[in-house]
Formats: structure tokens, sequence, C-alpha cells
């Protein structure tokens, strides 16, 4: 949530506030630069973002989160949990829930790192109302955002050692469930820590959703380019194009489609690499599954 001064205000008041907001910005920005990890000593590799190899866009893929499965021959782009091994032959796609703790992954953050766990004003953990097994980290300052980017970091070490090609890491928008606790600063700071751990990696990233970041995404946090969820369904193709070009991979749920699925694949303004998947995602052989790509 963005902070917003009143019209109230007197134009020099104004300005102050401005530049006070500006200033304490880029005080936690140079913080976080200042602490993020050296690559003296360790295996943590420089890489820049143009050093990636990025997935093959127009491609069919396949999103298979819920479990993993046999690929099918057309498909060349596989996304999968980061405790599931990389799809073998494809372009390999390693899920990371980067600001919110994982469903079973309770005492790793409410009882070892109970600090970086979001609290309410009762100090009571803030949940994902969608999602009510996972709690919300606490990105809001700069020590938080390297305690946090440590810990996330090593499940993106692990998918780098695993052999993906890239990671997507989810719940961006957790500012916006935050009740004005986060911001979009604060994500965007530890979503820059992330990128440089998969660059340093030489593993490429991916935003995940979030369209209404602009190019933010891209040029403050070093998103490579973007998985979302239904762009079409909410009208938000054009807006990842517009930061992203083609480098857009995009999934439509069974549930909720806005037009029958064929439709889809031949409008204009979909991303090359459009998927449908049912919302659970489940494998291969379960009585939900569905799998189609255009």
């Amino acid at each position: 949530m963005q902070a917003r001064i009143s019209t109230a205000l007197g134009t020099g008041a104004a300005a102050v506030a401005i530049l006070g907001l500006l200033a304490a910005c880029t005080a936690d920005a140079r913080e976080d630069d200042q602490a993020s990890p050296t690559p003296t000593g360790s295996t943590y590799l420089v890489v820049t973002s143009d050093s990636v190899t990025l997935p093959p866009f127009g491609e069919a893929a396949d999103y298979q989160l819920g479990g993993s499965y046999d690929v099918d021959d057309a498909v060349k782009i596989v996304a999968r949990d980061s405790t599931s091994t990389p799809a073998e032959g494809v372009y390999s796609i390693c899920y990371v829930n980067g600001f919110q703790s994982q469903p079973g992954d309770d005492e790793r953050w409410s009882v070892d790192n109970p600090g970086l766990v979001l609290r309410d004003d009762d100090g009571q953990a803030i949940i994902d109302p969608n999602w009510p097994d996972e709690f919300i980290l606490d990105t809001s300052s700069p020590e938080k955002r390297q305690r946090i980017s440590r810990m996330i970091g090593a499940s993106i070490e692990t998918c780098a050692d695993k052999g993906f090609d890239a990671v997507e890491i989810d719940n961006l928008d957790t500012y916006s469930r935050s009740d004005g606790r986060l911001s979009i600063d604060d994500n965007l700071a530890l979503a820059k820590l992330f990128a440089d751990r998969a660059h340093g990696h030489a593993m490429a990233i991916g935003q995940k959703n979030s369209a209404e970041l602009g190019e933010l995404g891209r040029t403050r946090a070093g998103f490579d380019f973007a998985v979302t969820e239904e762009c079409v369904r909410f009208e938000e193709c054009g807006a990842y194009a517009e930061v992203y070009d083609d480098r857009v991979i995009d999934i439509e749920y069974t549930d909720d489609l806005s037009a029958p699925f064929d439709e889809i694949c031949a409008s204009a303004g979909r991303p090359a690499t459009t998927i449908l998947r049912d919302r659970n995602l489940v494998a291969k052989g379960e009585a939900d599954y569905v799998f189609e790509h255009c």
C-alpha cells in the first residue's frame, strides 16, 4: 500500500513529506544492498540477468505444482514445486513461496523465527485468508528482509542444485493482505534479494502475478519473465506484455473461464504460452485432472 499525502498539507509541508518518504525508501534500499550476500569465499556466483537462459516462450507449458507426472511430448516448459525434481528434457521452473510460509512449515516460522511472521495489534500472526495454513512474512525492515532472504534463499539454491533452470516466486502481493503493515516497496526490496540469489546461481526468475506493479517488477526487483494466473480472465495480459513482451506464461483455470478455451487460444491478446489446468493442479490420473495448451 503506497503512502498518500493529504491535500490539506500546504505546498511546503507536502514537499517536506515527500522528501522524507523518498529518503526513507532510499535508506532502506541502501541497507538491503549493504547486507546483500557477497560471493567472496562461497559458492554464490556472480551472474547477471543477461547471462541466464529464459524459457522457450511460445512453446507449450505444464503447471505441475500439485504433483509431478510424465510430460507430454508437446510440452517444453514444466513448473514443479521446489520439493520435486525437475522434469527431464524440458525447461524446468521451480516454484518457491517467497512471501508466506508453506503449509506444514509452521514451526520453522512461528517457533524458530517468530519475529519474521507479520502480526496484528494483538500480536497474533496474520494469515492469508485464502490459504489459512500460511503465515504472511514480515518484510517491513531491511534486517527482516535479509533474514527471510537467507531462509528462502536456501530453497532457491536447492532448486539450482537439483538442476532447475528458473524459479518463480509466489505471493509477491502480500502487501495487499497486510492491513497496511507492508508496502509494495518492502516486497520489491525482498524480491530483489531473491532475484540476486537466483541470478547468482545462473537461474532466471519469474514474477508471479501482481500486474499492478507495472514495470517495477522488472526494473526494481529484476524479474526476467512473468508467470500469471488467469490474466485472460481478469483482462491483465496486456499489462504483463507491456513489461515483459512475449516473456509471459499464463495459466487459466477450468472453474472460472471467461470463454471456452479454444476461443481463448484463438484470441489475439493471450500470451503465446497459455495453458488450462484444474484449480487444484492435481496430478495426471486423478479424478479432477485437466490439462490443455494452446
